[in-house]
């Protein structure tokens, strides 16, 4: 790591073409050429369209658009539910790809990744290496990717967006004044929506102007984030390519939109105890607990809450999130139609960080939990599901997008 930090670094920032709807090209070239949009239930309000190809794209579909909108504005697309197993199995194979040119690969989404190159001798130049992988993947897997090529992350990052489908694009710092400063701000990474917003409420419009911005005034509306962001504009970005970021994980959360905006009581029940499962699943796979339970409620005109409870002590088991979480749905619903449930644990710790105090009064409880949970576990491992739930709540992880897919793949890096 000596050498990363005090050599001029090269980080490449791979980004996979239109994933999800390559990936099913490649495992149906009869798909090839034709608008394709990946999407939930079409019947249902999940039907949003999470990728498209590029042909789709062409005709206006985009990312978030509702089914309905898309085919309207493209009424030959070929609409594709996910298929989560099949694109966590090219995205572990392209990471392999890329680990066997460097040990320093950081992904961060299923179809996205660092990777330091700096000390890749014997493979050639960075555009030789780039180009390489690049028909490696297309060889191989049959999926396009762009390549960016920088000193640093930031740049990297926003050389990958520059050229796409399949290009490989190298950003130098003393490039940045053509290539980067002219692009309008909200086209820079990092810069979401309202801090756009907030940003052309000072005269802000492009990079370039946020890079020369003044910091005192940037601070003032962004905090902190202010600062740093117009580092990067300036091309200022020392944060490593780190193998290790995936262990790395604060929350757990998982969050569904109802088919129809409901004051259902059994509906919402079902749809807790559902959220509270999926949790308290991914916290047993990263062998972690956590002490704070966060309930996000969006009601039928998009408002949105999230409330709070910080516990005394760790929890991991889903009938103690399911308890928490209710308590703060019946205290903080407003009875109005909702929309949009979520459930998040906070404060994550990995087990092997904590050292649980047990006195005699809870020891016996404890123990005595863990075995019940076991059996359940054991059965769950064997039906599929919890075998003592007797309400309706169907898994459709196969058939629309989760917030927890993006996030759950990275467990494939720590085995």
């Amino acid at each position: 790591m000596t050498n990363q930090a005090t050599k001029r670094r090269v980080i490449f920032h791979i980004d996979m073409n239109c994933f999800y709807a390559s990936v099913e090209m490649a495992y149906n070239p009869k798909l090839k050429g034709r608008p394709v949009a990946i999407a939930g239930n079409p019947e249902e309000r999940r039907g949003i369209v999470v990728t498209s190809s590029y042909e789709a794209r062409a005709k206006g579909v985009k990312t978030t658009m509702n089914l309905w909108e898309a085919k309207k504005l493209c009424p030959e697309l070929i609409v594709l539910r996910p298929n989560f197993e099949r694109y966590r199995t090219a995205s572990r194979e392209i990471f392999k790809m890329l680990s066997e040119i460097t040990p320093f690969v950081q992904p961060v989404s299923i179809d996205e990744g660092y990777m330091d190159v700096t000390e890749s001798k014997g493979m050639g130049t960075p555009l030789d290496i780039a180009a390489n992988l690049q028909k490696r993947i297309a060889r191989e897997l049959d999926l396009p990717c762009s390549i960016g090529i920088a000193p640093n992350k930031f740049l990297a990052k926003m050389a990958s967006d520059m050229k796409k489908p399949m290009g490989i694009t190298v950003l130098r710092k003393r490039e940045m004044p053509s290539m980067l400063w002219p692009l309008p701000i909200e086209e820079m990474y990092g810069v979401g929506g309202k801090t756009a917003t907030k940003l052309k409420g000072i005269g802000i419009e492009t990079i370039g102007d946020l890079a020369r911005g003044n910091v005192y005034e940037l601070k003032q509306i962004l905090g902190i984030n202010g600062e740093r962001l117009k580092n990067r504009a300036n091309g200022v970005d020392q944060r490593p390519v780190d193998p290790d970021a995936v262990y790395e994980f604060k929350s757990i959360g998982n969050s569904k939109t109802l088919p129809q905006d409901t004051t259902d009581e059994t509906e919402i029940r079902a749809l807790m105890h559902y959220l509270a499962e999926n949790v308290a699943r991914r916290l047993k796979r990263k062998q972690a607990v956590g002490r704070s339970i966060q309930v996000m409620i969006r009601y039928h005109d998009r408002k949105t809450i999230t409330r709070s409870k910080k516990l005394r002590n760790y929890i991991e088991s889903k009938e103690d999130i399911l308890i928490i979480a209710n308590e703060l749905l019946q205290k903080h619903w407003n009875l109005e139609p909702i929309r949009l449930l979520g459930i998040t644990v906070q404060d994550v710790e990995e087990k092997q960080n904590i050292a649980q105090q047990l006195d005699l009064f809870s020891y016996e409880k404890v123990a005595g939990k863990e075995k019940l949970y076991k059996t359940i576990n054991e059965l769950s491992e064997k039906y599929g599901k919890n075998p003592f739930i007797s309400w309706n709540t169907t898994n459709t992880d196969n058939q629309s997008p989760s917030t927890s897919f993006q996030k759950d793949f990275l467990d494939d890096f720590k085995r």
